[in-house]
Parts: structure tokens; sequence; C-alpha cells
């Protein structure tokens, strides 16, 4: 079974030793959730892969091997070999409930201060990057997003949203930084065993982006993305102290059987 996107907090030591194995497989296999990496593509070269993430290339070879067993890549062998993607994995509700249940709230104002700087910059440098004539793909990518039905799909067009407003920044940094912290917040924000979030308000927030971004206003496209992250954040706050308190009634609720 998949592991939770969002485990605990990091080991105290975590800047010495670098990212565990576990935690480089749940990187690459949230990648493929997000459609940065399609069914049938192949990963990058092992050598790039473990430049990429600063680890080791034996410790890369070690999470290519959790996701080979759980079916989500198998490695070819040949001239045209490689580790190819065979499986598009996305993580269950109560996998979710789960990884919540044991991230801090510490950890997640954490999470949310560096998602708010990113995003809250990116959206920045896209207004004042677009071109005069001011079209973008944003209105389109923002209408996707609302109509999407079920989790994964609306996981899937939520990000590509908020991927397209890093992508106009023009900064690479902040599009890869993005994408990882939309791979780690969007399953929880569209899991309804764990949020209230509305397709609806999302949509109200991508449009008046949207409508900073074309218009060139740097200051109201980087305070908005701010306000959107900060809204999330608050949603799946809510969401763990719900879980928190239906854990804690659950021993009353057993004494009453």
């Amino acid at each position: 079974m998949q592991q939770p996107l969002l485990g605990g907090d990091a080991p105290r030591d975590s800047a010495v030793v670098g990212p565990g194995v576990g935690s480089i497989a749940q990187r690459i296999a949230t990648a493929i959730s997000l459609g940065m990496l399609s069914v049938g593509e192949r990963l990058p070269p092992e050598s790039e892969l473990a430049a990429q993430f600063g680890i080791a290339v034996a410790t890369l070879r070690k999470a290519l091997a959790e996701l080979r067993e759980q079916g989500i890549v198998e490695t070819r062998r040949g001239r045209n070999g490689g580790t190819f993607v065979v499986q598009t994995p996305f993580p269950s509700a109560a996998a979710l409930r789960a990884s919540l249940a044991a991230t801090s709230l510490v950890a997640l104002r954490d999470f949310f201060d560096e998602q708010a700087a990113v995003s809250g910059m990116a959206a920045r440098l896209a207004a004042e990057r677009t071109s005069p004539d001011g079209r973008t793909r944003l209105a389109e990518f923002a209408f996707q997003a609302r109509e999407a039905r079920g989790m994964r799909d609306r996981s899937l067009a939520d990000s590509r949203f908020h991927f397209e407003v890093a992508v106009l920044s023009q900064s690479p940094r902040l599009l890869a930084s993005e994408q990882r912290l939309q791979s780690e917040l969007s399953p929880f924000l569209w899991c309804e065993e764990i949020c209230t979030a509305s397709a609806q308000l999302a949509f109200t927030d991508h449009l008046a982006i949207v409508m900073a971004v074309e218009q060139r206003d740097p200051e109201e496209a980087g305070r908005l993305a701010v306000a959107h992250v900060r809204a999330n954040m608050r949603l799946i706050v809510d969401g763990k102290l719900a879980l928190a308190r239906a854990a804690l009634a659950e021993p009353d609720a057993e004494d009453g059987a």
C-alpha cells in the first residue's frame, strides 16, 4: 500500500543524513500521481535523478526498488531499457487521514509558510513577466478545476492551475517548488473525509489571481495567492483538529456500546 504523503515530523538529524529512502520513493510516486510523469514514460537516468534529489545513486536505487514492489514502476534491460512508469498511484482517504494525524500543527504551519512564500512570489513574477497582450491559459485551467469531479481529478486539476502560475513566473526553481508542495497539499485539500473545500470558492480565488496576473498587477497577484494558501491552511488544520476530536471520542463510543 502506498505510504501517506505527509509523515510525522522530520527527525532532528535529517539535515545531516538527508532524505530517507521512503521519502524519495514517495516524492517520485506523488510526481507520478500529479501527472508530472505519465504511464509509459521513462524516468531520467539514475545519476541524473539522484543529483536532482541530492542523494547517492545507491539510495535512489533503494527508493526505486520500493516503487517496483508497489507496482508503480518497472525496470527493463537492454539498449532501450530503463525505469518506466507502469501505474499511476494515488493515496487512499485512510492513508491521508493517518498521515495528517501523524503530522504536527507546527509541521503544518511550516509547510504553509513555505507554500505562501513560493506561491506568492510565483504569482507576483507571473504578473510582472506576462506578455503585454495579457493572454494566458490560466482561466482555462481555473474552469477545468471547477468542473473536475472526485478527489483525484480535483486534486490534479487544482494543482495544474498552480503549476501554470509558476510556469508564467519563468522561474524553474519556483516551478519545481510549487510542484513539490502541491503534490503534498492537494490530495488532503480535496479529500472529503478531511476537508470541506469548495470547488466554487477555489474557482473564485483562482479567477481573482487570473485577473491580477493578466492585468499585470504584481502586488495584487501576490497578495491573492498568499490569501488563497492561508485559506487552504485553515481548511486542512480544521480537518486535522476534527480528526483529533473524532479519535478522542472513539473510546467513549466503545464504552457506551
